[in-house]
């Protein structure tokens, strides 16, 4: 389904950044003092902490590809970047069908995957359901995959005289209770003496995570690193086959050569 629309010469294009990242906070950021650009910046409204975003602000799902796609239209977007959580499937996955249907510029920002190294002892796997079997061998967790599908945590498998005690560490509360557990509300980022205090004060024997990428949360892999504590790392997904970069200069440069 070709673009049906078209913005006068001299006009700034609109961009429609999906957001929810520190990545998309910077580049809008960077676009929004440009008069060539009118940023939007669309985010999923999970949290209620939102930091102050620059430019314009649009919050709360879209109802679906159909409902994104009127969105596009309506707005009458002319680039569209998809800068969200790598984790963050399904919008990802109706961002690159809605654009293509419509021909509208698709790019996606994604930080690196963490690599890991020779010193790191990381139990990879594919899903969470995956990760929550492991976590259950092990007596204290912590669990730093945010609110979402902290479900698999909640039946605890073991005998009541051998139950896995988890410190779930969120930005916000979590919307499902599990027993046996503490929550610790912190906004990242964190330091690396601050994320061994934390190991170390709660005996903490592996650690849950996903490998998002990025400067913000990493310093709990180093502690993890130095004290050799497991790292029960959930993959990425996959990413749909469309444009790709990892840097806001690849991005803006992509915008410019578009």
């Amino acid at each position: 389904m070709p673009s049906n629309y078209s913005q006068p010469l001299n006009q700034p294009k609109n961009i429609l950044i999906l957001g929810g990242t520190i990545e998309s906070r910077k580049l809008a950021e960077k676009l929004v003092d440009d008069p060539n650009f009118r940023v939007i910046t669309s985010l999923a409204g999970r949290t209620n902490l939102i930091l102050k975003i620059p430019g314009e602000l649009r919050i709360g799902g879209f109802g679906g590809i159909q409902g994104l796609i009127e969105y596009l239209q309506r707005a009458q977007i002319d680039f569209l970047i998809d800068a969200t959580h790598p984790f963050a499937t399904q919008i990802s996955h109706n961002a690159a069908i809605a654009a293509q249907g419509l021909g509208i510029p698709h790019l996606v920002l994604v930080r690196k995957p963490w690599q890991r190294e020779r010193e790191d002892n990381w139990l990879e796997v594919e899903k969470m359901e995956e990760a929550a079997k492991i976590a259950f061998n092990y007596g204290k967790v912590l669990l730093t995959i945010g609110r979402q599908q902290l479900e698999y945590f909640a039946e605890n498998p073991k005998s009541p005289n051998k139950i896995t005690w988890f410190l779930i560490r969120s930005i916000e509360a979590p919307n499902i209770q599990i027993l046996n557990s503490q929550i610790l509300l912190e906004r990242p980022p964190f330091s690396l003496e601050s994320e061994k205090e934390l190991l170390i004060k709660h005996q903490i024997e592996a650690i849950v995570s996903k490998n998002s990428g990025g400067t913000e949360t990493y310093h709990k892999i180093l502690a993890a690193r130095e004290l050799r504590i497991p790292i029960i790392m959930v993959q990425r997904p996959v990413i749909a086959k469309v444009d790709q970069v990892e840097t806001m200069d690849q991005a803006i440069a992509w915008l410019n050569d578009s």
